[in-house]
């Protein structure tokens, strides 16, 4: 056996961009821009997802995949499991690749989960009596029993992620690629997801893990590699990875304040958004001002998301206006507020990041503002600080004694 599970030499990946400077949102609108134009040609820019990556993975290594949102880690995963074709660079790979990359990817919707379990195997070179032999594991794992003979197409996105990886996990490959879909899973499967990898990466295969849950990166990888901006900018260990990544966040906010280097189609953006209470208490109400500019070509009102992320980029809430049934109307400046009540957030920065959305993303404002959680803990008793080191958020809950 080779020393390296994987071997990668200068890997790059570019996408083509069509840009024809004017944006149509129905067919008609662009039938007519056309005979108006029939001359016009449509302009390319070029997208670097991914820029002379280069790096070596040994066997036996469960390896975090961490950066934020389009710094190419999903990219790479592609790559690596010849999703997608590289531009440039070299890719050596020493065995089979078992991957569970998005919920929809790697099963036929019209098979049936037993089907799809031989396709898998079969696809990776396995013969039937192999698969056979892991089969009763895959499913038992899975808890799908009762729908094997069911289309795929007809299972919840959770029975789906239960259901592919455990394929994934079991059918005997060398190398096992995991995106975020495990998110999707309830809490019990997270777990018994980790413990499993975990086991995988014992007996010699190696794990690829691409996440922005901090805690399972921590507690399941033995090194980390931090992407930025599709340029690898650190591979070591999984400490040194996550402070690299926790170092990025001041710069990246400063970026974000010129909206034309956001996210989004652009055709509504955020002109401000400021936390009215940067110091709170942790059982404060938090109060999130903001204001939209009118449209440009937007049809139909839009609605307006907030992520409460921790330190380490983990989102802690989601406020999406949807829920409480407020819409904003694109033909007019908008302004507003979000008052997020009963979110008892431990002691720390957390930082906001603020979406407009229709059927895709209009504007994404990634840390557009921090709130400061001072550190009075809002109990009647003071304990010492074990009492409260482990979860996400305080919760307000009180005990009951049995009459």
């Amino acid at each position: 056996m080779r020393d390296t599970a994987i071997s990668v030499e200068s890997l790059s990946k570019s996408y083509r961009i069509a840009q024809n400077g004017e944006q149509t949102n129905r067919i008609t609108d662009a039938v007519l821009s056309r005979l108006r134009h029939p001359l016009t040609r449509l302009h390319y820019e070029t997208f670097d997802a991914l820029k002379d990556v280069s790096f070596d993975i040994p066997w036996g290594e469960a390896v975090g995949i961490v950066g934020r949102n389009g710094a190419g880690k999903s990219t790479l995963l592609k790559l690596l499991t010849r999703v997608a074709a590289p531009t440039r660079g070299v890719i050596d790979l020493g065995g089979r690749v078992g991957s569970l990359l998005e919920v929809g990817t790697g099963f036929h919707p019209e098979l049936t989960g037993r089907e799809n379990i031989f396709l898998n195997g079969s696809l990776l070179g396995m013969s039937r009596r192999e698969i056979q032999r892991r089969f009763d594991e895959i499913v038992d794992f899975s808890g799908v029993e009762r729908f094997l003979e069911t289309p795929v197409k007809r299972y919840s996105s959770g029975m789906y992620v239960r259901l592919a990886f455990s394929v994934a996990a079991h059918l005997e490959t060398e190398i096992l690629a995991i995106d975020e879909v495990l998110a999707v899973g309830d809490a019990e499967f997270q777990r018994k997801s980790l413990a499993k990898m975990r086991d995988v990466a014992r007996d010699g295969r190696t794990v690829l893990y691409v996440s922005h849950q901090v805690s399972t990166v921590t507690s399941l990888c033995t090194s980390a590699m931090f992407l930025d901006r599709g340029t690898l900018a650190y591979h070591g260990t999984v400490e040194g990875a996550l402070a690299r990544y926790q170092d990025t966040f001041e710069s990246f906010q400063r970026d974000q304040l010129d909206a034309a280097r956001r996210p989004g189609t652009g055709q509504v953006r955020f002109r401000s958004v400021t936390v009215s209470e940067p110091a709170v208490d942790p059982a404060d109400d938090k109060v999130v001002e903001f204001s939209v500019s009118a449209g440009s070509g937007v049809v139909g009102k839009y609605f307006v998301s907030c992520h409460v992320n921790d330190a380490n980029g983990v989102v802690v809430a989601q406020c999406d206006s949807r829920l409480s049934g407020a819409w904003f109307d694109p033909d007019r400046e908008q302004s507003g507020a979000l008052r997020i009540k009963n979110l008892w957030l431990k002691p720390g920065r957390y930082t906001i990041d603020m979406y407009v959305c229709q059927a895709g993303i209009l504007d994404a404002w990634e840390g557009a503002d921090a709130i400061d959680v001072r550190p009075s803990p809002p109990y009647p008793e003071v304990t010492n600080d074990e009492a409260l080191s482990h979860g996400l958020v305080l919760a307000d809950f009180a005990y009951e004694r049995a009459s």
